[in-house]
């Protein structure tokens, strides 16, 4: 499985555990409160789905709405699949959730973290928001050290871009310094359910937030049956 996927099935069983929902609702959750995955194919999330489901982790059922219920009759169509979040799955996510390996503070992958810190226990995110801030002083000092080494052969213009990357960078730093802070001081964050507090706060420099000009995939399939 590759690390994109696997941040898609995070995702997926994160949204699926708040409630079912069918796959054009997980699709705008995805796009509208997790802004990470704008840039992802649509036509990605299907295959995830049936991958999810083929793995215990989901199960599937017919849309029990007024409207899902008309939409057969009406359309000739089937009426949409809702997604349910299985025992097994719930079990699985809430592993994926205690997990803070490398891979958590990496730029994607911690973003859809942080959007699923009001499920995660205090130390968890300590660790997690830790990781990412050494990960990023990292990231830092190699720009400080390539900027200084290649600093008279750049012209203007591409010195103040690596300027602006540098400056977003540490504008992330700041911000992780005033969340470990507050976790330690065992204060939690207003309004930090999924999707909300990463969109705000995380920087799009360093690749948490979507690019500018990220569009959804074409490959959209048809939503009467998910």
């Amino acid at each position: 499985m590759s690390r994109r996927s696997g941040i898609l099935e995070f995702a997926v069983l994160g949204l699926l555990r708040e409630s079912p929902m069918h796959g054009y609702e997980l699709r705008k959750r995805l796009n509208t409160s997790l802004g990470v995955f704008r840039a992802f194919s649509y036509g990605t999330l299907y295959p995830c789905l049936k991958t999810l489901v083929a793995n215990g982790w989901l199960i599937e059922e017919p849309g029990n709405t007024p409207e899902d219920a008309l939409a057969a009759p009406l359309a000739g169509r089937r009426a949409k699949i809702v997604y349910r979040l299985t025992a097994e799955g719930k079990e699985h996510f809430e592993d994926l959730l205690s997990q803070t390996g490398p891979d958590a503070y990496e730029d994607e992958h911690f973003a859809a973290r942080f959007a699923f810190f009001g499920q995660t226990s205090r130390d968890v995110r300590m660790r997690v928001l830790e990781g990412r801030r050494s990960r990023l002083e990292e990231r830092l000092e190699k720009m400080r050290a390539s900027l200084a080494r290649t600093r008279e052969r750049l012209d203007d213009y591409t010195l103040e871009l690596q300027r602006h990357g540098m400056e977003s960078v540490e504008r992330e730093v700041r911000w992780l310094n005033e969340l470990i802070e507050s976790e330690r001081a065992g204060r939690d964050l207003k309004g930090s359910a999924s999707g909300g507090s990463a969109q705000q706060n995380t920087s799009g420099a360093s690749g948490v937030l979507p690019r500018p000009g990220d569009t959804p995939g074409t490959d959209t399939p048809d939503d009467t049956t998910t």
